[in-house]
């Protein structure tokens, strides 16, 4: 296993940005990490624990609040302050979108086939899942309008509060460029709730930081012979015959193998590591047009104290502190933020996600300081005036000036901080244009057309050359998902 840092994980890292501080500098909560992947790889016996996060807290304007719970109950309850009719079908929506979220769960272990091809294998492949399948029957139509309805249309069919449909269409734009009003922006609520509402391999924070995923898959690897080798960054892929042989190194070693698993974007798999002769004129189109642009920011803080926040009640709440939170109190105010960010400019006032793993964990902090992160949108990779170099500070007082407006008085106890804009995350794991996932959840980005028509299988045009990376089917969200199905058509092929 090659890694050009000098640090295991790529955006699952665990790093001391600030002496005493621990930061999982990109990720920063565990939610999609699939089940099947924690067993197989026995990553409990490898130091893996998932610590609670506290119900989702959203403060809202004049020092009101809304909550977003597991507890069925405790949500209708919550929204029943804002409009009694919306608390009576929240029960109904809950198992109207889990009920989609189940078939797409399922789906997530499945092996994409190509509709397209002609050959016998592939209709084979195909003829069989649509088999398996065939009880979605009527249900196929709600999974349409996940991918093509926005979710503010799609959330209006059943909620009629601003409030309300604001802590759903939240998680549109957790990563992606889209608002809530934009087409198919309903299928993204769909991809970040099936770990967290539904305990899809647990939901929290990680003992010692996301970097502690990594570390508990390496560990694993390790008791079954893998190698694992820092500071190699790799220059190509190399191959002879239309066959992956090996890799060099940018430093000129060069390591010969019959199998390579690539874990970084397509763009970088087939635009830069290979030449393009060597590739198909059709998919080398498909990959160059494959949207990764990005708006995503992250900011790593130490500070002295928690945000306190003003509309927080624990005894109203029924919890000690907010340790997850959502700044984006109506479906207006999420969509201005991306409004700003369409024409080339940071939002105004973004929307904010601040995670306070601190409050749980003993481990990532000095005693009494804390480690808060605060990840959002929208930060444009690139700004329509000026640069991010001249423009950085203006854009973190935009932040920090939402942050004191709801928890007045704590950007006054920053210790230091590590400001991580598109430009910054690219530069730093490579994912083109810094997506977290790398590339649009957008209906014709996934399952068949992930990252390209006719290769969503994890394979490539070169033999022996597989995807295990986000590029690939399901996407990003450390869920681990495409390095397990990779791996399973890798022995599939091996058995051949």
């Amino acid at each position: 296993m090659l890694e050009r840092r000098d640090v295991i994980g790529g955006a699952a890292v665990t790093e001391e940005v600030i002496p005493g501080f621990k930061f999982s500098v990109f990720s920063y909560l565990m939610s999609l990490l699939h089940p099947k992947v924690i067993a197989d790889l026995e990553l409990r016996r490898h130091g893996f624990e998932v610590l609670p996060a506290s119900d989702m807290f959203g403060p809202l304007p004049g020092g009101d609040h809304i909550l977003f719970s597991d507890s069925i109950e405790k949500t209708q309850a919550s929204f029943a302050r804002f409009s009694k009719k919306d608390a009576e079908i929240y029960p109904e929506f809950d198992r109207y979108l889990m009920e989609s979220a189940r078939i797409v769960r399922q789906l997530l272990l499945e092996t994409p086939p190509d509709p397209s091809c002609r050959d016998w294998r592939a209709f084979r492949e195909t003829s069989k899942l649509l088999w398996k399948y065939r009880r979605v029957g009527g249900k196929l139509f709600r999974l349409i309008d996940l991918m093509t309805m926005s979710a503010d249309a799609y959330l209006s069919e059943w909620f009629e509060s601003t409030h309300v449909k604001a802590v759903l269409a939240y998680y549109c734009g957790i990563g992606t460029f889209a608002g809530p009003r934009s087409p198919g922006s309903a299928y993204v609520i769909m991809h970040h709730v099936m770990g967290e509402h539904a305990g899809a391999g647990g939901w929290g924070f990680i003992r010692g930081g996301m970097g502690t995923i990594t570390q508990a898959i390496a560990a694993s690897g390790r008791t079954h012979g893998m190698e694992v080798r820092t500071n190699a960054a790799v220059a190509a892929i190399d191959t002879s015959g239309g066959r992956a042989t090996g890799v060099t190194l940018t430093d000129g070693t060069r390591i010969a193998a019959p199998i390579v698993a690539s874990n970084v974007s397509a763009k970088l798999t087939f635009l830069q590591f290979l030449p393009r002769d060597q590739l198909p004129a059709d998919f080398v189109r498909e990959i160059e047009s494959y949207r990764t642009y990005s708006t995503a920011f992250k900011i790593n803080i130490a500070c002295e104290r928690l945000p306190a926040y003003t509309a927080f009640d624990p005894h109203a709440c029924g919890f000690a502190y907010p340790t997850y939170t959502h700044i984006g109190p109506t479906i207006d105010y999420l969509d201005r933020a991306y409004d700003d960010a369409k024409y080339g400019d940071w939002s105004r006032e973004p929307f904010v996600t601040p995670v306070a793993p601190s409050f749980v964990d003993d481990t990532i902090a000095p005693p009494g300081k804390h480690v808060v992160h605060l990840f959002g949108g929208h930060a444009p990779y690139t700004l329509r005036e000026g640069d991010w170099e001249t423009r950085k500070p203006d854009f973190v007082k935009s932040v920090l000036a939402v942050m004191d407006s709801h928890a007045p008085g704590f950007s006054d106890g920053i210790i230091g901080m590590q400001v991580l804009t598109p430009p910054d995350i690219e530069a730093r794991i490579g994912s083109p244009h810094g997506h977290i996932f790398h590339g649009e959840l957008q209906a014709d980005q996934l399952f068949f057309a992930r990252p390209a028509p006719h290769y969503a299988d994890y394979r490539s045009p070169i033999r022996g050359l597989y995807q295990c990376g986000s590029s690939a089917h399901p996407g990003g969200g450390v869920g681990g998902v495409p390095g397990h199905n990779a791996a399973r058509e890798i022995l599939r092929d091996r058995r051949r």
